[in-house]
């Protein structure tokens, strides 16, 4: 489950990729298929989360690894690889690692 805190030892992966408004639910698909066969049996995965933008041009995946290592160890999986030329063939990507540094929520 995707925690957010300060005191959360993960790395977070924000992902926006840019896509073409008719292909949308198939990224988004792609990127489902990818989580559910390979991404969650790797070393180090903790969560992903998907979104997509109200126009259908932006899809962001919000995804925590337990360190950068684990995460970089995922980019050299040949299975993970197979899932990431095709969704990258629909669409443009931009990834980039974070670190949570503010929270905050009412109540």
């Amino acid at each position: 489950m995707t925690r957010i805190a300060i005191d959360q030892d993960v790395v977070t992966l924000v992902n926006v990729f840019s896509v073409a408004p008719e292909n949308q639910e198939k990224l988004l698909d792609m990127l489902v298929e990818a989580t559910q066969q390979t991404m969650r049996h790797l070393p180090g995965y903790v969560s992903a989360n998907f979104h997509r933008s109200l126009d259908g041009t932006k899809v962001i995946n919000y995804a925590q690894w337990r360190t950068q290592e684990d995460f970089e160890a995922m980019l050299a999986n040949p299975e993970a690889r197979a899932h990431m030329g095709p969704i990258t063939e629909l669409a443009s990507a931009e990834p980039q690692l974070y670190q949570v540094v503010f929270t905050d929520s009412a109540g």
